[in-house]
């Protein structure tokens, strides 16, 4: 833009033209909770779960601090949060993914397209600018993934100035920050897709060609559905892709007030002893493409492995057209 100037008594005063500030840049992909109380204004949280009821829901127990109770000994006590970081925007857990055909066969679980990603982010207050921070209930494994899989969409479709938030709402709560429990009601965003990002995304025919050449494949499902003893009802045939190694999601994180990520020295570690890699050229893999986003965000956003993909259709695609493999 071309400066303006303005004529006085005294000559030709030149006046500075005003430009807008930048949009704040996440730092990384992985942001604390320190970091996001100090920019919370400057960033869009989506929070994005699978219990939507939760998001507005009061504490049970009255010893419950900011809205989370810690683990205890009975059996499925564990973490439990109720509310959210105030000014978050709900994103139900239903709607980040998407049914279509490919090649004349009906699938379910998939990235959207285009039309539809802009549609989801846009009715959830994002814009072309907007600095996103991911949330989560942050209380298990699956929680993160939730997380770790909007932020793979959100790759896929071109926006780069995004972060998932470590440890999500329970991080949050357990750092004694405030939790509301009012309504999400977000603005239209303006959003746009890009792309789409295929470096980041693995098809069935390169899945089945990297079981061929061997290509480093995991499976992000825990063992009884590596080994076939237990299948989705979505998924049409026992075990896993020929030649995978299993890295259970439950593996990733850690935490007694909050599933975080554990340190990355350990996360190699605890490759190494499955056998895996943490530096080869890797695909991912489970059921609906929803848990192995957590192994493909630690690979390629933490640890820079840029020849890490996501298989986004997993098992379920996988089986419509090929028999799994080890099944007992």
């Amino acid at each position: 833009m071309k400066p303006i100037h303005w004529l006085s008594g005294a000559g030709i005063v030149l006046a500075m033209t005003v430009t807008p500030a930048k949009a704040l840049q996440v730092p990384g992909p992985l942001v604390d909770v320190d970091w996001l109380s100090k920019h919370k204004n400057e960033v869009l949280i989506l929070d994005v779960r699978k219990d939507t009821k939760s998001f507005t829901a009061k504490p049970k127990k009255k010893r419950a601090i900011a809205g989370m109770q810690g683990c205890g000994a009975k059996k499925g006590s564990g973490i439990h949060v109720a509310g959210h970081i105030p000014g978050a925007n709900l994103v139900s857990w239903k709607k980040v993914r998407a049914k279509r055909k490919v090649d004349g066969v009906d699938l379910i679980k998939l990235v959207p397209t285009k039309n539809e990603m802009e549609a989801l982010m846009q009715s959830h207050g994002v814009n072309k600018s907007s600095a996103v921070v991911i949330a989560m209930k942050g209380t298990k494994s699956k929680d993160v993934t939730f997380a770790t899989r909007l932020y793979w969409q959100m790759k896929y479709w071109g926006h780069e100035n995004v972060a998932v938030l470590d440890g999500g709402t329970a991080a949050w709560a357990a750092s004694g920050h405030a939790v509301s429990r009012d309504k999400s009601k977000p603005a239209t965003g303006n959003w746009s897709a890009k792309g789409p990002n295929t470096s980041i995304s693995a098809t069935t025919s390169q899945v089945e060609k990297s079981v061929s050449d061997g290509t480093q494949i995991i499976d992000a499902r825990t063992e009884d559905f590596y080994l076939g003893t237990s299948q989705k009802d979505y998924v049409y045939g026992a075990g896993h892709i020929p030649n995978a190694k299993v890295f259970p999601h439950e593996l990733i994180v850690k935490g007694k007030t909050a599933a975080t990520f554990l340190p990355l020295n350990k996360l190699q570690a605890l490759m190494k002893a499955k056998g895996i890699d943490p530096t080869a050229s890797t695909v991912t893999y489970c059921d609906s493409g929803h848990l192995s986003t957590g192994q493909w965000f630690i690979l390629h956003e933490l640890l820079g492995n840029k020849n890490a993909k996501q298989y986004d259709g997993s098992m379920h695609e996988w089986t419509r057209y090929k028999k799994p493999t080890n099944s007992i």
